[in-house]
């Protein structure tokens, strides 16, 4: 990161067009594209856990559904502050920034989900059910964004320093992204094994019910 960074800053140059601003595509596009994988990965965990209700499934569509909420504040805040310095307003209802909100929001009450059903396998059933919905909100980004006319820039001229800083960007954060995974998942199946021990069912949240 400390690399794509260095990359964005000294060696990418400003594009003659949106200006300054438009460093924030480096972080932006990434980001969208993680938020994608990381709710494609709760997707897979909730198909999963639904065909063998297995609780280490349960435990990675929790853990990474954390991660697509963060993902999806940054990509949320970078288009926020794009759209203030490039169109003078801090929303526009495009079909793209709509349906990205609608994305997060699903998320977030996936979140929320969770401790008001309390910790019952009933609860991870019915989150593992919303998962599986709440990701069909991906394909209908991807097609307001190819499909759908859009205050967004259609295509940017990109200089071969402005593509290493791109590619620099997409491995750092995909990598952040998966090790976020893995690390909120890892700490979930503590958890799942100490609630285990005393034969309770494990939820992916603190005893008391609230998210962890």
């Amino acid at each position: 990161m400390l690399a794509a960074a260095v990359a964005v800053a000294v060696r990418a140059p400003v594009e003659s067009t949106f200006g300054p601003i438009q460093k924030l595509f480096y972080l932006h596009l990434p980001i969208a594209i993680n938020t994608f994988l990381s709710g494609l990965v709760v997707f897979v965990a909730c198909v999963a856990y639904l065909g063998g209700r297995r609780q280490v499934w349960d435990d990675l569509a929790y853990s990474a559904a954390r991660v697509t909420v963060l993902n999806g504040t940054v990509l949320m805040l970078t288009g926020v502050f794009w759209a203030k310095v490039s169109w003078g307003q801090w929303w526009a209802w495009s079909p793209r920034l709509a349906f990205s909100l609608l994305l997060w929001l699903l998320y977030v009450v996936y979140l929320c989900l969770r401790p008001v059903f309390g910790p019952t396998q009933r609860c991870a059933v019915i989150a593992a059910v919303y998962g599986i919905v709440a990701f069909l909100d991906v394909p209908l980004v991807y097609l307001s964004v190819n499909l759908l006319p859009d205050v967004h820039p259609s295509h940017l001229e990109l200089t071969s320093e402005m593509r290493w800083a791109l590619v620099l960007w997409f491995v750092s954060i995909t990598m952040l992204t998966g090790g976020l995974i893995g690390s909120r998942f890892a700490l979930t199946r503590q958890t799942s094994h100490e609630f285990a021990r005393d034969g309770r069912y494990a939820p992916p949240f603190g005893p008391q019910g609230h998210a962890a």
